[in-house]
């Protein structure tokens, strides 16, 4: 166990601990083109984080003309130059699901109120 764990220390990147979920962040992108490569910006709100060590990751969902946008990015990986954090949001919990508005993790419509027996 002790050797996964220094090989896997030499991997991680120190700069990407200053976000948690309901924070606004811009990741910086390196995307390789043909030959040439750009970086490229994806604007959001962390919804989730997860995992520790190398195995980290982070999930930032945007709106892109009026579509929910959600992309899942490795935390320390190379292809990420890095993560700047927009506005720091305040929420109460780790995981932002509801955010995505998915049927799935809505709670259930409200039940109708019963009526009373009818006397016979």
């Amino acid at each position: 166990m002790d050797a996964i764990r220094i090989v896997e220390a030499s991997q991680l990147k120190k700069d990407r601990q200053g976000f948690e979920p309901g924070d606004q962040v811009r990741v910086h992108v390196k995307v390789i083109e043909g030959e040439k490569e750009r970086t490229q910006i994806f604007d959001g709100t962390v919804i989730r984080k997860r995992g520790e060590g190398a195995r980290a990751s982070f999930t930032v969902r945007r709106i892109s003309y009026g579509v929910g946008v959600e992309r899942t990015f490795p935390l320390h990986s190379p292809r990420i130059e890095r993560v700047e954090v927009v506005r720091h949001g305040r929420v109460r919990r780790s995981k932002l699901y509801y955010r995505s508005g998915s049927t799935s993790f809505r709670p259930p419509p409200p039940s109708p109120p019963s009526k009373p027996p009818v006397p016979a």
